[in-house]
């Protein structure tokens, strides 16, 4: 297939956050605040940040708790409390249950007021297991396989969706109906200053399942995730995260979207979101 590329927007005007200092208190606790900018706005209300940003950045915070060299985190659940609004947010974390090959590790955002997300992280020992290693998931075809879109569906605000790069392999663009495979890239840092680790890629990526598989038109409905759960067999790499995925919607109001995860080197773990579906 010949990739069909369309010039990239104007780059955002910053990363996604700004940082506005960190420290670790006296319990261990670490304690980060940062300032959101436009670069967060999700495509359903001009006030929110999409949840990619948000849970990139705790995982972050969870990446950065001291531990055991060479542990790895197995698996991320962020719990969507309330919608995380434009503006400072304030990030915590600790690590919740210890151990030498096996830790718990949990974080909380914080903003106007009140919590909006936690998550929680197993956080297991690495050891060598090349030799016993299986894969059962073909590989996607590479982001340069897709086609590259730049313009933002109708309907769909901006922020958020014009700060990443979107390869796709099925269909034409986001808003298409159905099961869909797309690459997708970070165009903006998480932090400012820093270059984003794969796991924060990742998590960004991994939030944009149930868009990249919208079930049903955003002008006539909203399908939000209430939580988002990604399972990690081994650590991603790259720029580009691979994102196959597909959202079921039941008659009652609920919905549920899993994907599976890659990247340029092949699978690299599965996702899972439960979503309430109302009409506008």
């Amino acid at each position: 297939m010949i990739a069909c590329v369309t010039p990239p927007p104007p780059i955002p005007p910053g990363p996604f956050y700004l940082p506005r200092g960190e420290h670790t208190d006296a319990s261990g606790t670490a304690v980060g605040e940062f300032e959101a900018t436009p670069s967060t706005t999700g495509p359903w209300y001009a006030d929110a940040q999409h949840m990619g940003p948000p849970s990139a950045l705790l995982a972050r915070a969870l990446e950065r708790l001291p531990g055991g060299a060479g542990a790895r985190i197995a698996r991320v659940t962020v719990e969507v409390l309330g919608m995380v609004p434009a503006g400072p947010v304030t990030v915590t974390a600790q690590v919740e249950r210890p151990g030498r090959t096996i830790e718990l590790l949990a974080a909380t955002m914080r903003a106007g007021g009140r919590d909006v997300l936690r998550a929680r992280a197993w956080r297991l020992a690495a050891s060598d297991t090349a030799v016993a290693a299986r894969e059962t998931v073909a590989a996607l075809p590479g982001p340069d396989a897709g086609t590259v879109r730049a313009e933002r569906p109708h309907g769909w605000l901006p922020g958020f969706l014009d700060a990443v790069e979107w390869s796709w392999l099925d269909g034409v663009e986001l808003g298409d109906l159905g099961p869909a495979r797309a690459w997708v890239r970070m165009r903006v840092p998480l932090v400012e200053g820093e270059q984003p680790a794969p796991l924060q890629r990742l998590m960004v990526a991994a939030d944009c399942a149930n868009g990249i598989a919208a079930p049903l038109d955003v002008r006539d409905w909203l399908f939000v995730n209430t939580e988002l759960t990604v399972h990690l067999h081994r650590a991603p790499a790259g720029e580009w995260i691979g994102v196959d995925a597909a959202t079921v919607v039941g008659p009652d109001g609920l919905g549920t979207c899993a994907a599976t995860l890659f990247d340029e080197a092949g699978h690299t773990g599965r996702i899972a979101q439960a979503l309430t579906v109302r009409s506008r």
